[in-house]
């Protein structure tokens, strides 16, 4: 992995299960710049703030596949939280030779698909803490790991739709298949942030029509950096039911 997606100086990584985050990871060095990956001539903007998506209530658990192993689960949860939607997620995960490792995050979200307050958890050997707040498209972050003083950053988007993407927490793939405008379709470009690494970036995702998988055709999205490929498939409710990462060998499937 490259320095920006496996070297992290204050938490460990679990590569194997956190190989998602090199998607924004990645562009770390292009979006300090203020360049983005997928800019507006390219690529249909994501929905501007107003125009709310249909979130779908939904509940269940992922199971965590490594190159058709079992090696982990996530139990999730999305929900109507009064006039904001709560966005859960708790995984836990091995992989031989690795060490165990417990995520936690739970998403605030405005109607419109726009985060409002992220805090998370993460255990590997030492256990580490933070929480990040989102106003007008600028995120105000903190991690504590036990030390008297957090690390704080902000960063500034270009839009308030900001896709969480954090380690090892792949209902937020959930939430962003929600937050895509399917009645526009194209390809949309959202600028994303990893909480957890206080990485910035940007991604496009693209609605590449109904895909067949194990028996069963399902709607699908093609969700892109500069060099990696996820594949997310819903239902009719747009709720993820598969992700699949096929240079990885990863599949993260509903039970």
């Amino acid at each position: 992995m490259s320095d920006e997606c496996g070297d992290m100086k204050y938490l460990k990584k679990f590569p194997e299960v956190a190989f998602i985050l090199c998607l924004a990871a990645g562009v770390t060095k292009i979006a300090a710049a203020s360049v983005w990956l997928f800019p507006a001539q390219a690529a249909t903007a994501a929905k501007p703030a107003g125009t709310a998506p249909v979130f779908t209530a939904d509940k269940g658990k992922f199971r965590i596949m490594l190159d058709g192993n079992a090696v982990g689960s996530e139990d999730f949860e999305i929900s109507p939280s009064g006039g904001s939607w709560m966005a859960r997620g708790s995984t836990t995960a091995h992989v031989p030779g690795g060490a165990d490792i417990r995520a936690n995050g739970q998403l605030k979200l405005s109607s419109d698909g726009a985060p409002i307050h992220y805090e998370w958890s993460a255990q590997l050997q030492k256990k580490a803490t933070g929480v990040a707040d989102f106003v007008n498209g600028t995120a105000k972050c903190s991690i504590d790991l036990g030390t008297p003083t957090p690390i704080l950053k902000e960063f500034t988007f270009p839009s308030p739709r900001v896709a969480v993407l954090d380690n090892n927490l792949y209902y937020q793939y959930a939430v962003l298949a929600q937050v895509y405008d399917w009645k526009a379709g194209g390809k949309q470009t959202f600028p994303v942030l990893i909480p957890q690494d206080m990485v910035p970036g940007s991604i496009s995702v693209e609605s590449i029509g109904p895909q067949q998988v194990q028996n069963a055709t399902y709607e699908s999205l093609r969700v892109n950096s500069t060099d990696l490929e996820i594949l997310l498939y819903v239902d009719a409710n747009h709720r993820l039911v598969r992700l699949e990462v096929p240079s990885s060998k990863v599949t993260i499937q509903r039970e």
